[in-house]
């Protein structure tokens, strides 16, 4: 079943990513398609889904999560990840900050994933 789940959870961090790449390209593209129902409601369901296999991942393998940093560096990239997104497709001012909230967004999203590959919250700098 662990297997299973956390291959699903992957899924969904690719469905993430893309999705979040495909609104920022519509975003600096100007596209009308960035305020299409879908594309405001579809990547909701896939982040709830995301994170609800990633919290379901932790109660299946018995991990003390307030004890492993990794997954607490984890939690704090997916804070930057979500704050970041918010700034760059609703809150942002001007295109300018827009962009720089979205590239953080991205940055935060590879943090998450480095962390997650390496288990260290050093993330891509554990190698």
């Amino acid at each position: 079943m662990y297997l299973i789940l956390k291959n699903f959870h992957m899924i969904l961090a690719t469905l993430a990513i893309s999705g979040f790449l495909l609104r920022g390209y519509w975003m600096m593209s100007g596209s009308s398609l960035r305020n299409n129902r879908a594309s405001k409601t579809v990547p909701h369901m896939i982040d709830a889904l995301f994170f609800g296999t990633g919290v379901w991942l932790i109660v299946e393998s018995n991990l003390a999560w307030t004890q492993q940093a990794w997954l607490l560096a984890k939690f704090a990239g997916l804070l930057g990840y979500i704050g970041f997104g918010m700034i760059a497709f609703r809150f942002g001012k001007s295109s300018e900050i827009r962009m720089i909230a979205f590239v953080a967004a991205v940055a935060s999203f590879a943090f998450v994933v480095g962390a997650a590959l390496m288990k260290s919250p050093l993330s891509w700098f554990a190698i």
